[in-house]
């Protein structure tokens, strides 16, 4: 299948590999991808905290990686643009230290964007030497993690 194509949604493994249809919304798939994972993260936080946003985040990267790999099986490009679980699960890793409060939500949503679309070292790397799935995650972990980081000093800074 073709990239140009549409995915078939009734899969189970493309439906993840989309976020649920949202890495098909039209320019910017991972803007949107990342938009999207931000209400799911809120409500992961505000009923567990931290640790279950940090937990969730896990879980979606394994879930994710395995979605990816199922999806790429039968796509012939390496990291099709409608594929944005990557994004939910960058995103919410930006967000663990994150104060259940809008204005930070929207600061975390774009320092991950910007991490993501920059890729400092060594996202940068993962994204053009490690292929398949692993590699399409490895990325937006590795660039979450600037995210994350900026996201500590941000709390530091907005709580004292």
């Amino acid at each position: 299948m073709s990239s140009a194509r549409r995915p078939p949604l009734g899969n189970p493994a493309v439906l993840l590999a989309t976020w649920f249809g949202t890495g098909l919304l039209p320019r910017a798939p991972g803007t949107w991808g990342s938009l999207a994972a931000v209400p799911f993260a809120w409500a992961i936080a505000r009923l567990g905290g931290w640790s279950a946003l940090a937990l969730a985040s896990a879980a979606i990267f394994a879930l994710g990686w395995w979605a990816v790999r199922r999806t790429l099986a039968s796509d012939q490009a390496s990291d099709p643009g409608y594929v944005v679980i990557d994004e939910v699960a960058g995103q919410w890793i930006t967000l663990i230290p994150a104060p259940l409060d809008p204005f930070a939500y929207a600061v975390g949503f774009v320092l991950f964007r910007v991490a993501d679309i920059f890729k400092p070292w060594p996202a940068r790397w993962a994204d053009r030497h490690v292929p398949g799935a692993l590699g399409v995650m490895l990325d937006d972990l590795l660039a979450a993690l600037y995210g994350f980081m900026a996201m500590l000093i941000y709390r530091y800074i907005a709580v004292t």
